[in-house]
């Protein structure tokens, strides 16, 4: 069932065989008209593991590390700046959206990156996939939280979701908060590389854990407490969105745009009451 419900490009709503093709093409990796020789042979030989994971992650933990050892982090020096605590946005956009960018470079070439930059202001794919990305996503995220314990007691009231609070949380989401940028690297490269191996249940089986690892530094600060049970909680989370946020990926023709909005509808609301 799972893998019925995340099937690569569904086809509901693609009426004829040419929208089918042009669909699961919009997303899929492009192979070089000649084959690369030296460091790009090797890094289209192998465009996950030995490169697109290592920068991800070594481009957000290594820009993470001052602030982890500080004081504000895990204490393990002296130091302490609030400039730090808002070095959080460009960590994440030296990790996974930086890869997505080198890799399509390195692999694809200039009009590689430009069919990736394409996929970031794909925006036609049906007005279900917004009511499901605005309203739908943040019900299923607010049912997700609002039965943990002292919750609804945190929250401020009706006039936390005045609507010009709601959209300056949803932008900074949006912007600074995570969504736009993670979901070029995990969903707009690595996911469809992954499906093309190893299909979309297995695909989200490796993607997700990989994604719950990568925020691995956050728990050396006092966003959480590092323990085998939260490894494990975020891990086990991680999967469940990347369930969600591939079902929306592959029946929008590989939007990039849609990828970044799933992510911020998901934390959008829960930040009000949480």
């Amino acid at each position: 069932m799972l893998a019925t419900a995340v099937a690569l490009y569904d086809p509901v709503g693609l009426t004829s065989p040419t929208e089918r093709n042009l669909a699961m093409a919009t997303a899929a990796p492009v192979k070089p008209d000649a084959p690369y020789r030296g460091i790009r042979a090797l890094l289209a030989r192998h465009p996950l593991v030995f490169s697109f994971f290592v920068l991800a992650f070594a481009g957000t933990w290594l820009s993470e590390l001052p602030h982890v050892l500080s004081a504000d982090g895990s204490g393990l020096l002296a130091y302490s700046s609030p400039i730090l605590v808002w070095t959080a946005p460009a960590c994440i956009f030296m990790g996974p959206f930086l890869a997505a960018f080198i890799m399509t470079g390195a692999i694809e070439g200039r009009a590689g990156v430009g069919r990736f930059l394409r996929r970031f202001v794909l925006w036609r794919v049906g007005f279900r996939w917004y009511l499901f990305t605005f309203i739908g996503i943040p019900v299923i995220a607010v049912l997700s939280v609002v039965f943990i314990p002292c919750v609804l007691g945190s929250f401020d009231g009706l006039g936390a979701l005045a609507p010009l609070s709601l959209l300056g949380d949803f932008l900074y989401v949006l912007f600074l908060g995570g969504a736009l940028g993670e979901e070029p690297g995990w969903r707009g490269f690595a996911l469809p590389r992954l499906q093309s191996l190893y299909g979309p249940l297995l695909g989200i089986l490796i993607l997700g854990p990989l994604w719950a690892l990568w925020h691995l530094p956050l728990f050396f600060t006092p966003w959480n407490e590092l323990t085998v049970f939260n490894l494990a909680v975020i891990a086990l989370a991680s999967t469940c969105l990347a369930v969600m946020y591939t079902w929306v990926f592959n029946n929008t023709k590989g939007s990039v745009l849609m990828a970044a909005l799933t992510s911020a509808g998901y934390f959008w609301i829960p930040i009000k009451i949480i």
